[in-house]
């Protein structure tokens, strides 16, 4: 399909209209994709019908800015890549083999708007959202994570967002009874009034366990089970996801919210499993954003007929309400399945088992319409491709804005630049305590990390490790970065630099990393400048993945993250997920043994530019990120993964934000032990210290295998230096001085909980 210019508002809809007046512009659509409707339907559409259309044509659920942006995604994945992929982009989730019949399965998706107008429920039910994805795909989830931007940590409405969406994170995933091993918690004045609640979720399956989405086989029926339908989330994606916002107007949106259920949703997952189990499942949908809309037009059209649903079958917990508001509503923990007639009676009995309510509402029919019925009237009669596939697909205006250059020259070097003995100390205590470099144990602390058992590693591990199989051990690595500012300086490099650290992440761990995951948070689609660096983004992002030969399995787009005109950092989180044979053979993080050499490996630069040092000591945000080179940061992965599997490695923490020094810091500090250290030779201290360059790692090893590792990296082209040895109670630094541990604790430690202990009393619980 060619793209279509961007949607306008000049149509004369009077002139082109003479019937009475639909109020398709509250409801998010512009005047002439109202049109287009009326041309696909050849008349006017009912109200039914016209909401449907909303929801599904909305950026959130039809990708219409994006889609011709993110077909560069196939154009970039080499058959060797797809040859991974059980399930990729267009499906529920990406599924990757992870061998011995095993599969896996996980995506990342956005809660954002919701998430700030109501910060509990927006924040639960994204995690109860992206588990029923898992689900959906036949597999078991076994882990979540939560990727969060705020605005300054200081902030009023900070301290009404943060601790509400931690509660609903920790509320809802807790009660499902999933370790949350990962994700990460960054403030940024851009974020304020605009929070990005992401939320990932890993599930495990056998390989011939896995279902699509799809609606096949004439007289097979439709079945809708778990909660009944209400009023709530409806608009949320049509409206609520699709605007942005300006001061105040957050808690007026209320009923676009959705209201989570987690114990509902616990007894769905293991509902569905046994249903699948049983093989009583021909195609499944989870009901998430666009509700029914979406379950019925995308079954549908991925099938090989149409469909006929009796909407007044459909369980409600509210009264009066109209066809429009059922089809549209999100509420939540709720499933669509496929079934065959034969089976109806064995798939009602096992819902009925774990009394989940279920019921049939339709048919799969041999046309090529979805026909909905209300009390016997017809509400909607749509060809359901057009609904759920052939929306509108925009080729937006893309321009690079002149104030790009203005931020590129803004260069850190006139910085001033901390050189005594006892201003680099200082240095480091104050980094260690700011919010973006403090301890996140006041968050992760409410989440269960460890429940079900199968945990290996969690925060504030590098990366989420899980144990998928009993038997042998194997298990996965799942890690998430992304540093916005890298991306503000420059969108390919930056998006690159993400993709670099969370592989880089997963590699500290000793996993090989095996696919990518991402949820692309940028402004509004209607700024030039945004779809510049969303179009950079996405190019940097495939053109990393092809050059790592790692597939993107699929993710997410959320636009129009902006307060009136000021847009957010543009944000693409990536994820990656590794392989570990053994998960007991597992690096740890940081310093865990007295005695252990400890090894730099890669190469450190003067690179300030985005770097937090320069934003927390100077407020600056300019000049070039640092370098990214993808092929040495393989290099480093497989030396980690081939170390790690012999054995040698006893712990390693990658070096990223806050650089070195910070990463000596939470290596002493998670690891419980101090050390004795040597900055890296011909380099000024304050740059060894402090600078951001990509592609390192500080590891330890038994002194008796430090030359060993030295060479191992000598051969794979890895630079590496002996730093010194770990032990004591104190990290000292030569040159710089001694920093006790006690002391550099209280300082990072004490950060969060002043800021939002007083404040977590007063959250909105359900």
């Amino acid at each position: 399909m060619t793209p279509a210019p961007p949607p306008t508002d000049t149509v004369d809809i009077a002139a082109a209209t003479p019937d009475h007046p639909q109020p398709f512009r509250e409801l998010g659509l512009k005047d002439d994709e109202y049109l287009r409707i009326r041309e696909i339907l050849d008349r006017r559409p009912t109200d039914a019908e016209l909401a449907m259309y909303s929801v599904m044509w909305s950026e959130h659920c039809s990708y219409k800015s994006s889609k011709v942006h993110l077909r560069y995604f196939g154009e970039t994945t080499t058959a060797a890549m797809k040859e991974r992929m059980l399930a990729g982009i267009g499906e529920n989730a990406g599924v990757v083999e992870i061998g011995d019949g095993w599969a896996v399965t996980f995506k990342v998706e956005s809660h954002n708007h919701p998430s700030y107008v109501e910060p509990y429920q927006g924040a639960a039910t994204g995690v109860g959202g992206i588990v029923r994805d898992i689900m959906a795909m036949g597999a078991r989830p076994i882990a979540v994570a939560d990727p969060l931007r705020f605005g300054p940590a200081d902030a009023p409405d900070t301290a009404r967002v943060l601790p509400g969406v931690v509660a609903g994170v920790g509320g809802y995933g807790n009660c499902l009874g999933l370790p949350n091993v990962g994700g990460e918690v960054v403030f940024d004045p851009t974020y304020a009034g605009n929070p990005l609640v992401n939320a990932l979720c890993v599930g495990s399956m056998r390989v011939t366990d896995l279902h699509l989405a799809f609606a096949s086989g004439a007289g097979n029926k439709i079945i809708l089970f778990g909660a009944r339908t209400g009023l709530d989330g409806i608009g949320g994606v049509s409206v609520l996801a699709s605007e942005t916002f300006s001061e105040g107007t957050g808690r007026k949106k209320l009923p676009a919210v959705q209201v989570g259920d987690p114990f509902t949703e616990k007894v769905l997952i293991e509902c569905c499993l046994e249903l699948f189990a049983a093989g009583l499942v021909v195609g499944i949908q989870d009901l998430g954003g666009a509700g029914l809309s979406c379950a019925t037009s995308e079954l549908a059209s991925a099938g090989d007929g149409g469909m006929r649903i009796d909407l007044d079958q459909v369980p409600l917990r509210a009264t009066g309400m109209t066809p429009a508001e059922v089809l549209s509503s999100e509420s939540q923990e709720r499933m669509c399945a496929v079934v065959t007639p034969e089976n109806v009676d064995a798939f009602l009995a096992v819902c009925a088992k774990w009394d989940t309510l279920a019921t049939v509402i339709g048919e799969v029919t041999d046309g090529d319409r979805l026909v909905i019925t209300w009390h016997g009237e017809t509400v909607v009669d749509v060809p359901p491709r057009t609904v759920a596939h052939d929306g509108p697909v925009y080729a937006r205006p893309v321009a690079r804005s002149e104030t790009q250059d203005a931020l590129v020259a803004d260069v850190p070097d006139r910085l001033p630049r901390p050189a005594a003995p006892s201003e680099l100390r200082a240095e480091i205590l104050r980094m260690a305590a700011s919010p973006n470099l403090c301890s996140r144990a006041w968050v992760t602390d409410q989440y269960d990390r460890y429940v079900r058992g199968n945990t290996a590693s969690a925060q504030p591990a590098d990366a989420g490790i899980v144990r998928v199989d009993e038997e042998t051990g194997r298990g996965i690595a799942v890690a998430t970065d992304c540093n916005a500012r890298f991306v503000a300086l420059d969108p390919y490099v930056g998006t690159q630099l993400a993709l670099a650290e969370a592989y880089r992440n997963v590699a500290t761990s000793g996993a090989v990393p095996q696919a990518v995951t991402n949820c692309l948070n940028f402004g509004s689609p209607e700024d030039p400048h945004v779809m510049w660096q969303f179009a950079e983004a996405v190019r940097g992002l495939a053109d990393g993945c092809a050059e790592l030969g790692i597939p993107v399995t699929g993710g997410n787009v959320s636009f129009y993250n902006q307060t009136g005109s000021t847009a957010i950092l543009p944000t693409p989180v990536v994820g990656v997920l590794g392989l570990l044979d053994d998960v007991a053979r597992r690096v740890r993080t940081g310093f865990v043994r007295d005695g252990d050499a400890v090894l730099l490996l890669g190469t450190t630069r003067d690179e300030l530019a985005g770097s937090e040092w320069a934003h927390v000591a100077h407020g600056h945000l300019g000049g070039r990120p640092p370098q990214v080179d993808l092929a040495a940061e393989q290099r480093l992965a497989a030396l980690l993964a081939a170390a790690a599997g012999d054995g040698l490695l006893t712990g390693s923490h990658d070096l990223s934000d806050g650089g070195l020094a910070q990463a000596l810091v939470e290596a002493c500090l998670v690891g419980g032990r101090g050390a004795t250290v040597v900055l890296p030779r011909l380099l000024d201290p304050f740059v060894a210290l402090f600078a951001e360059s990509a592609g390192r790692v500080l590891v330890t090893v038994d002194p008796a295998d430090a030359d060993a590792v030295g060479a191992r990296a000598k051969a794979a082209g890895v630079p590496v230096e002996r730093l010194g040895a770990t032990g004591g109670g104190t990290l000292e630094i030569a040159d710089v001085g001694t920093l006790d541990l006690t002391q550099l604790r209280a300082a990072w430690e004490s950060t969060l909980p002043a800021l939002f202990e007083s404040t977590s009393a007063v959250v909105e619980e359900p």
